[in-house]
């Protein structure tokens, strides 16, 4: 989806978005609600933070956080 206000496939891309935006917030249900806002679902699993698109929740990938 969106990362940098540009549309985006790229992991890696999307996964330096990520990261920047959850050091700007307190916990992780906040960073979860402000990345659904930008069109991203995240689940944590038991390997890391699994990153989907919405609206169809398509899986892009999983984070190591």
């Amino acid at each position: 989806m969106f990362a940098e206000n540009k549309l985006t496939d790229d992991m890696a891309e999307i996964e330096a978005f990520l990261v920047r935006e959850r050091a700007k917030v307190l916990s992780e249900a906040e960073w979860k609600f402000r990345m659904r806002g930008y069109g991203y679902n995240l689940r944590r699993t038991n390997g890391g933070v699994e990153v989907a698109r919405l609206p169809q929740n398509t899986v892009l990938g999983t984070l190591a956080l």
